[in-house]
């Protein structure tokens, strides 16, 4: 009953009001996703998940054993360039990051009812740039490693070469950036 409520919903929803709603259902547990842009000489990374996936709850930590936790997970993410590596040839280097987090108080200040929110989720946008006129050719994620309660990472990604999907599942932890 759900789905075809869902479906409805975004039949009768505005153009603008139909990717809120698809991505509010996009929430599921085990599960991240990430997208890849790669312009010139940058790689862009916009990644997303349930706090859950990434810690084992979707709230603010209440603990001090949760605290470190998420701190913890935190410089992980900030050392994103342990995270994502890219192949040598295009010498690529971390130039940014940015997270954000209601529930963890990450990044801009969120409304109350997102605080209050059933499913709290972490996002982050990292950007590399690459020294090499090559472009990267694969990428490898760290993130299973670094956060043992994600399963999976749904991947897009765009290159000058065109765009694409890809899914990884433990323990790969290598995806090709070429078509």
């Amino acid at each position: 009953m759900k789905t075809i409520s869902l479906v409805l919903a975004l039949l009768a929803a505005p153009p603008t009001l139909a990717p809120e709603l698809a991505h509010a259902q996009a929430h599921e547990h085990g599960a991240a996703r990430l997208d890849v842009s790669v312009e010139g000489k940058t790689v862009s990374l916009q990644f997303e998940a349930p706090l859950d996936a990434l810690f084992g709850f979707e709230r603010a930590p209440r603990s001090a054993a949760e605290k470190a936790l998420v701190d913890a997970g935190i410089a992980r993410l900030k050392a994103a360039d342990r995270l994502f590596q890219f192949d040598a040839a295009a010498d690529c280097r971390l130039a940014s990051v940015a997270l954000t987090s209601a529930a963890l108080k990450l990044g801009a200040a969120a409304p109350a009812a997102a605080l209050s929110a059933e499913h709290a989720d972490l996002e982050a946008t990292f950007e590399f740039a690459c020294r090499s006129a090559t472009l990267p050719g694969t990428m490898d994620i760290a993130l299973f490693g670094a956060f043992p309660r994600l399963q999976r990472i749904d991947i897009q990604v765009a290159t000058p070469q065109g765009q694409f999907k890809r899914s990884l599942k433990r323990p790969t932890t290598r995806i090709s950036l070429r078509r």
